[in-house]
């Protein structure tokens, strides 16, 4: 694992706020998280619009991947010996789809990319558990290098969906696809990165992330920052700290972060912007840091993480986000896709700082 945080702190010279250290900090409730995110993912599961071909259903960004990346740290958490029902739909759904992807991959090749690279992170995401890669997930990396682009100004990404939908389907979602493919890329076990067959594939792939990370917006660079804890050698470490650095900046006062603040966002209302702090941003930026080796006592990262458990609704066990693209009504369960985002990255954030405490 990287160790740049505390590098950072004092070449930089970011000064930062410090949380006192006899304030008393609120608990955050796992079993509340992990209600909510169990209920919105037999939902979207059953949802007719998220329904695909062999009976199965989509694999998405905001509710479907975040859950499947948190869920399991709540069952570390909370002593849970085995998956739960909704972890193993999911599980199973996507095994599905790889076994059959010569019948179900989607037709655009934009999707296919951006299917490629979620169903590989999902599997080896929960390998990595295992210590061992399954055949699945195996498979899902020889589809995913299959898309993979190995000529033009691209190459060494993956095509990405483009729906003008912020944050990941936008103008830079081929960086922030590609970021994430070096998460699963780094994050499969047994060695997987490093594997002859991979070697061009993967330094294509550090190629692309390193060349075209001064081009993208601060909420891409932190997924870049977040692959490359977990890809060795993909970004250099004064390219790490320049994040960092970026990102402490942005840091509001109550200790969280805005996703709107994280790059060029705007509503396309006419109507400004929401600039409040909320789980998402926050919850995604103290886990990423968590992973470059800094502690939680670090001064803003412990003002994040006291954000994140003063934050959890009480109603419902999630975690508060909005749509960058439009409001919505917050209750609907469309208006919920962020939250969904959120509750997951904000249940990775403090299972990761509890783990580190431990």
């Amino acid at each position: 694992m990287v160790k740049t945080f505390i590098l950072t702190m004092s070449l930089l010279g970011v000064t930062l706020m410090s949380l006192n250290a006899n304030a008393q900090t609120p608990q955050w409730d796992p079993t509340a998280a992990a209600s909510y995110l169990d209920e919105r993912q037999t939902w979207w599961m059953s949802w007719d619009v998220a329904q695909r071909e062999g009976e199965t259903f989509c694999i998405s960004c905001h509710t479907a991947v975040p859950y499947a990346l948190s869920r399991s740290a709540l069952r570390i958490v909370q002593g849970e010996t085995a998956p739960v029902p909704q972890e193993e739909a999911l599980l199973d759904n996507v095994r599905r789809r790889v076994r059959l992807w010569a019948e179900v991959a989607p037709k655009r090749l934009e999707a296919r990319g951006s299917e490629a690279i979620l169903n590989s992170l999902v599997l080896a995401s929960h390998d990595a558990g295992d210590s061992r890669l399954s055949d699945d997930a195996r498979l899902a990396f020889d589809h995913l290098w299959e898309v993979q682009a190995d000529h033009g100004s691209h190459s060494g990404a993956w095509p990405w969906l483009h729906a003008e939908l912020e944050p990941w389907e936008e103008d830079g979602g081929a960086y922030y696809g590609a970021a994430l493919a070096a998460v699963a890329v780094g994050t499969a076990p047994e060695g997987y990165a490093s594997e002859p067959a991979n070697a061009d594939r993967v330094a294509r792939l550090r190629r692309y992330l390193t060349d075209n990370r001064e081009d993208q917006n601060l909420f891409n660079q932190l997924t870049g920052l977040w692959a490359s804890t977990q890809l060795p050698g993909l970004l250099a470490p004064a390219d790490q700290a320049a994040v960092i650095e970026e990102t402490l900046s942005r840091q509001r006062d109550d200790g969280g972060w805005s996703l709107s603040s994280l790059g060029p966002y705007q509503l396309r209302e006419s109507s400004p912007r929401l600039t409040d702090s909320d789980g998402y941003a926050t919850g995604m930026i103290a886990y990423v840091l968590l992973q470059t080796g800094a502690g939680p006592e670090q001064p803003g990262l412990k003002r994040a993480l006291a954000w994140l458990t003063a934050n959890q609704e009480i109603s419902d066990g999630s975690w508060p986000a909005h749509s960058l693209n439009k409001h919505r009504d917050p209750s609907s369960d469309i208006g919920r896709f962020m939250r969904d985002a959120a509750t997951a990255y904000a249940v990775l954030a403090l299972t990761s700082a509890h783990q580190e405490v431990r």
